[in-house]
């Protein structure tokens, strides 16, 4: 990932940049931090930051990679769903959540959005970026490119929306090795419901659009600008 890769810098994160809209001097809470790199651009941007993952690895290489802004960057291992593990944290002391496409890979994401909501203060916001679950669904979801008479049409083939499920989500690894890992569907309306029960107001929702720096290196750019793979989303604690 080093400091986020292309689908993370030009196409996710100005939505999440943009929803969260970040002030100096504020407390945020990144859940599923991963290496950091959301982190350290949080603290870049003023922020005092607390960055939590469940990997003691990923949380070593992201403070191998913490170097300009560390004093307003503290992470911690945490199961993200646990109160005992955020108890430390304390209740509304935070201005701002965010949970950087993590939200489908944790199997019981409603605990991880209730700590969201427990440690905000009111009023405070929670973002989170996921695969768009009307457009991506694990296993379930493909682009079909139809050519007819010299015309080419792109469209989207989706099964299998309303179920709540586990999927399993291929990646290349860096010696071209075939590596899974699981990955949860949940449709729209279920992200809704939850944060509501969380006692969140949902007030915002990105489709993120292909900036001009990602659509001049992709060949998926032009689909994606007429059906969008990701969600991003913006909810206030009442």
């Amino acid at each position: 990932m080093g400091e986020g890769n292309r689908w993370h810098r030009q196409l996710v994160a100005p939505a999440t940049e943009r929803l969260l809209a970040i002030r100096a001097g504020e407390r945020a809470l990144e859940l599923a931090c991963g290496n950091g790199q959301f982190a350290r651009r949080l603290a870049e941007l003023g922020a005092h930051v607390v960055a939590c993952d469940f990997s003691s690895a990923q949380l070593e290489c992201a403070r191998r990679r913490t170097v300009a802004n560390a004093d307003r960057i503290e992470y911690r291992l945490a199961d993200l769903t646990k109160e005992e593990d955020l108890a430390g944290l304390g209740a509304g002391e935070f201005d701002a959540a965010v949970c950087n496409m993590a939200l489908m890979d944790i199997e019981d994401a409603p605990g991880a959005i209730r700590e969201a909501g427990r440690v905000l203060r009111a009023g405070g916001r929670f973002v989170a970026t996921i695969p768009h679950p009307c457009f991506d669904v694990p296993n379930a979801s493909a682009w079909v490119v139809e050519t007819v008479d010299f015309t080419t049409t792109v469209w989207r083939k989706v099964s299998r929306y309303r179920e709540i499920a586990a999927g399993v989500c291929p990646w290349r690894g860096p010696s071209g090795q075939i590596l899974h890992t699981a990955i949860y569907h949940r449709p729209l309306s279920w992200y809704v419901r939850t944060l509501g029960a969380a006692g969140f107001v949902v007030t915002a929702i990105e489709e993120p659009e292909p900036t001009e720096e990602f659509a001049a290196g992709s060949a998926q750019a032009p689909w994606i600008a007429q059906i969008p793979l990701h969600c991003a989303f913006e909810a206030r604690k009442e």
